[in-house]
C-alpha cells in the first residue's frame, strides 16, 4: 500500500533563510512527502529590503502566499524554528483549517492571551552587550514609531547557534545572514495576541533541543509550560540549528508527526 503524500512547509527564523533546510528537504522527499522552504521577506534570497517591512504580514507575506495557494483540501505541516513560530502562528490565525500541526523547533511558541513576542521577552533571558558580542541592532524610521533591526555576526553564531554544527555550514550562515526585523520585541509583532478559535485551534508538537545555546533547554521548558502543546519531543545533543546539526534525528521527528497529525 502507497504511503499517503504528506506536505511540509518549513519556516526559518530571524536573519536567516530557506537555505539551511537544505539537509532536510531532501530526507522528506526520499520518503514520498512534498516539501517548501520559505523566504520570508528580505530573507534568503527575498528582493524585498528590510525597509520595507511596516508589520509582521509584511514579513509573513511569503508564507501567507503559500497557504493561500494551497488546495483547501490538502493540510500542512508547518514547520517553524526560533523566531519563525511568531510568523507560523500568525499564519495557524489566518488560515487554521489548512494547518494539521504546527511543530515549533526550538522556537518561541506564543500563546492565546498575551502580545506575540512575550514567551521570548518572559522567558528568555536578556543578554548583557558582552554576551551579544558582535550582534549589530539598528532602527529605521520608515515605520512610525521605527522599527528595530538585527543581524547575526560570526562570533555570536559560532558560540550560541552553530556550536555543534558542521563548520561548513557556519560558514554558509556567515555568508547568507541579512538583516531582519527584531521579532524578539513586540515593536513589529505587535500587542494583540493570537485567537484561541485560530491559531489556538491547531495542534502543536514542540521539539526542545537540549543543546541549544540559543534559547537554553530551560528557557525552551518554560515556553511549553506556559502554552501547553499536544506533543513535547526532545532530540538531543541539537544545537539551535538540529537541522544541520541533527538533521536525521529531526527528519524522524518530523515523519513520525506527519504520520500522527496528519
Amino acid at each position: 500500500m502507497e504511503k499517503e503524500k504528506k506536505r511540509f512547509v518549513l519556516v526559518h527564523g530571524v536573519c536567516h533563510g530557506a537555505w539551511y533546510w537544505y539537509k532536510i528537504i531532501p530526507h522528506l522527499e526520499a520518503a514520498g512527502h512534498s516539501v517548501v522552504a520559505v523566504d520570508l521577506a528580505a530573507s534568503g534570497i527575498s528582493k524585498i529590503k528590510v525597509e520595507e517591512i511596516q508589520s509582521l504580514e509584511d514579513y509573513s507575506k511569503p508564507l501567507l502566499e503559500v497557504l493561500s495557494s494551497d488546495d483547501d483540501e490538502e493540510q500542512v505541516i508547518l514547520v517553524a524554528h526560533s523566531m519563525g513560530g511568531i510568523p507560523a502562528a500568525l499564519a495557524a490565525d489566518i488560515f487554521p483549517l489548512k494547518i494539521a500541526c504546527i511543530v515549533f523547533l526550538t522556537a518561541t511558541m506564543p500563546d492565546t492571551k498575551n502580545p506575540p513576542s512575550y514567551p521570548f521577552e518572559k522567558f528568555v533571558p536578556s543578554l548583557t552587550q558582552e554576551e551579544l558580542m558582535d550582534i549589530v541592532f539598528r532602527s529605521y524610521e520608515t515605520h512610525v514609531p521605527p522599527l528595530r533591526t538585527v543581524v547575526f555576526g560570526p562570533k555570536f553564531m559560532a558560540k550560541n547557534l552553530y556550536q555543534l554544527s558542521p563548520v561548513q555550514d557556519l560558514e554558509l550562515a556567515k555568508l547568507l545572514v541579512r538583516e531582519n526585523p527584531a521579532l524578539s520585541t513586540d515593536n513589529l509583532s505587535g500587542t494583540k495576541p493570537f485567537t484561541e478559535q485560530g491559531y489556538g485551534s491547531v495542534p502543536r508538537v514542540y521539539i526542545v533541543c537540549g543543546e541549544d545555546n540559543q534559547i537554553s533547554e530551560e528557557s525552551q521548558r518554560l515556553m511549553i509550560s506556559n502554552f501547553p502543546p499536544n506533543e513535547v519531543i526532545e532530540i538531543k545533543g541539537a544545537d539551535h540549528m538540529a537541522m544541520l546539526s541533527k538533521p536525521q534525528e529531526l527528519c524522524k521527528s518530523l515523519l513520525a508527526i506527519a504520520n500522527k497529525y496528519a
